[in-house]
């Protein structure tokens, strides 16, 4: 796992929160720092003069700084590991998840440059757009829900009281379903790699997958704008119920997509939830008190190199951590 940190508030955050996930699944650390630029031109300046009688090291006073907030850290993972890096934050930092293939990069949302008010740094959604390894990114403490973590809030209805996959229920409110992984999913899109990352996540914490699609719905004069929408969980799936068909279409589109991830991960509790409209704001306010909310970067098969609009809306909005996913595998089916 790599951490990248600039010695920002922001920076740490998501180190602390990659030095607990590391530890949660018994790997190793990478804290990867991107040097500033008079660093980069006092070694390429010493480099190119060979002069002897400069220092062989020069000062790096965030990693210092870093690996003494390591040292004050209660555990640390098995292996960790400090290295400075050379070139622009973005392609310093691909070049590195591409060497080094790590389950996961985290950064913060926002480093130490660009103004205060930006919700998303232009580094952060770079290497979210390019990087060839999921890239989770943590936001600043401004974008912390007030009173979040408590396990409700997002849900509606009968909504965080209906546990999933393999059957067993949950208080509502309690905290077992607290902190669970949300997964946007568009069933007919989404690459198999956001779902897998998605539900290895969850069986890493012990915490519950909750599916969030958004379906289409024509604008009509009894249109409920901005309603709560239920976790509907698989055997309500059975009977007519009262859903409009548009919602029950897309929960069963959902149920068929993630067989074969209840199969692979049986201990995963799932719920499912259909939601009218727009999925990124779902997304954002489930945010609140997810651990972590998962998205695909984009459809493998249009090649973009631009992030999808619910990507991109969630990354700039969310309340909590966000993993975006890129297709790891472009050339299977989705």
């Amino acid at each position: 796992m790599i951490a990248a940190v600039d010695g920002s508030d922001h920076s740490l955050r998501a180190l602390e929160w990659a030095r607990t996930a590391a530890l949660s699944r018994g790997t190793g650390l990478l804290v990867a720092h991107v040097l500033p630029d008079v660093s980069q031109l006092y070694a390429g300046r010493r480099s190119s003069l060979h002069d002897p009688n400069e220092p062989e090291r020069f000062a790096d006073p965030v990693g210092d700084y870093v690996r003494a907030v390591l040292e004050a850290a209660p555990e640390l993972p098995r292996e960790v590991r400090y290295e400075a890096l050379e070139g622009s934050v973005p392609e310093a930092l691909r070049v590195i998840a591409a060497e080094a293939a790590p389950t996961m990069l985290v950064m913060g949302s926002r480093g130490r440059g660009g103004f205060a008010t930006l919700l998303l740094g232009s580094n952060s959604r770079a290497v979210a757009t390019t990087a060839t390894c999921p890239v989770v990114v943590v936001p600043h403490a401004d974008r912390d829900a007030p009173g979040g973590g408590n396990g409700e809030g997002n849900g509606g209805g009968n909504g965080g009281g209906n546990g999933g996959g393999n059957g067993a229920a949950r208080p509502h409110g309690a905290g077992a379903s607290a902190g669970r992984v949300v997964l946007g999913l568009h069933a007919a899109e989404t690459p198999e790699d956001v779902l897998l990352f998605a539900f290895a996540e969850a069986a890493a914490r012990g915490t519950t997958v909750q599916v969030v699609s958004a379906y289409a719905v024509p604008p009509g004069p009894t249109l409920i704008v901005d309603s709560p929408f239920q976790v509907i969980p698989p055997e309500a799936l059975a009977d007519d119920g009262d859903a409009v068909p548009a919602e029950r279409e897309m929960l069963r589109s959902q149920t068929q997509r993630l067989a074969p991830l209840r199969t692979r991960y049986p201990d995963v509790p799932v719920e499912q939830a259909a939601v009218p409209g727009d999925a990124a704001g779902r997304l954002v306010d489930a945010s609140r008190t997810a651990a972590l909310v998962v998205v695909g970067r984009h459809h493998p098969r249009r090649r973009s190199l631009l992030m999808g609009s619910v990507a991109n809306a969630v990354l700039q909005h969310a309340h909590g951590p966000v993993a975006v996913v890129p297709a790891l595998h472009p050339d299977e089916d989705a």
